[in-house]
């Protein structure tokens, strides 16, 4: 009987190493003749770079478009908020940038967003309309203003598709490879009797490395991403303490904070709830901590106040 087994698996591991052997060698012709019509180096990499950029422009506008479908955000009307009209007109003056469409929604938490695409808009939740001073709308709006003034939405969309199409071609070398390795080790294995051993040996270590070293491309691309948006966040605040009063963006973040927490109610706006903040949680945010943020706007307020401005 177990003559019988190892004889079946000598068999099977024969007609894998058979297939793998095929596949090996149709890769390899395929490679050569890859390699002999290889286009001008610069010609790849300008094709690559054209295709990535293309293809972030294009995820850019849809899901902009996308995002003010979801939003069902409406024009807010001059004649219902004058004063806050009033301010985005002042502090969109004073950067030097042209006024974005102001809209109101009802988003999941009170918060505000800016959204380009051609159609620049700043959203803002209908709660904070009550929740925050005209001083810190005011804030606020310069904070959305200064995210429209550098596109850093179109700017992180085009790197991290231009990265991830990188990231795509580096797969595309790298998977058959991987594909061919864990073939021929699952085939060796069951060669010997032991397909339970395809894992252990060399050949599936390398294609484990293989497959790793793709899941670790990604995961780098994911964390620079993140890392670039939490570093937009700090170079938002501080434009917007530029031209704006910074105590009162600082106040805005808290309330806004206060506001998003489980339980919060008209009766709850000094309620703070502790959340998680760990190494792992900050590496993969895409917004600094709050308190961090409001610690360096409260140091801009005091150089500010040092200088007698």
């Amino acid at each position: 009987m177990a003559l019988g087994r190892r004889l079946l698996l000598a068999l099977a591991g024969l007609a894998t190493l058979c297939v793998y052997g095929v596949l090996a060698v149709a890769g390899y012709r395929l490679a050569t003749f890859l390699w002999a019509n290889r286009p001008d180096p610069l010609l790849a990499a300008v094709v690559v770079l054209t295709t990535g950029i293309a293809l972030g422009y294009h995820s850019y506008r849809v899901g902009t478009m996308q995002l003010r479908r979801q939003l069902d955000a409406v024009p807010l009307a001059p004649e219902r908020a004058p004063r806050v009209h009033r301010r985005l007109d002042a502090v969109a003056e004073r950067m030097g940038v042209a006024r974005p469409e102001l809209l109101v929604a009802e988003l999941s938490a009170p918060n505000a967003l800016a959204i380009g695409g051609g159609r620049d808009a700043i959203v803002v939740d209908r709660r904070l309309l009550r929740l925050l001073s005209p001083t810190e709308i005011e804030a606020l709006l310069a904070h959305e203003l200064a995210h429209l003034e550098t596109n850093d939405a179109l700017i992180q969309t085009l790197a991290y598709n231009l990265v991830q199409t990188l990231t795509g071609v580096v797969a595309l070398i790298v998977l058959p490879v991987a594909t061919l390795l864990g073939g021929f080790a699952r085939a060796f294995a069951l060669v010997r009797g032991q397909p339970e051993a395809a894992s252990r040996s060399l050949l599936g270590r390398a294609q484990r490395l293989a497959l790793l070293s793709i899941a670790g491309l990604g995961l780098v691309v994911g964390l620079l991403a993140m890392g670039y948006s939490r570093r937009r966040e700090y170079a938002a605040d501080e434009r917007a303490a530029a031209v704006a009063d910074p105590l009162a963006l600082a106040r805005a973040l808290r309330t806004i904070e206060r506001a998003s927490k489980p339980g919060f109610g008209l009766l709850t706006p000094l309620y703070v709830q502790g959340e998680e903040d760990t190494p792992l949680a900050r590496l993969l945010a895409t917004h600094p901590p709050i308190d961090e943020r409001i610690e360096r706007l409260r140091a801009m307020a005091d150089h500010r106040r040092i200088d007698g401005r």
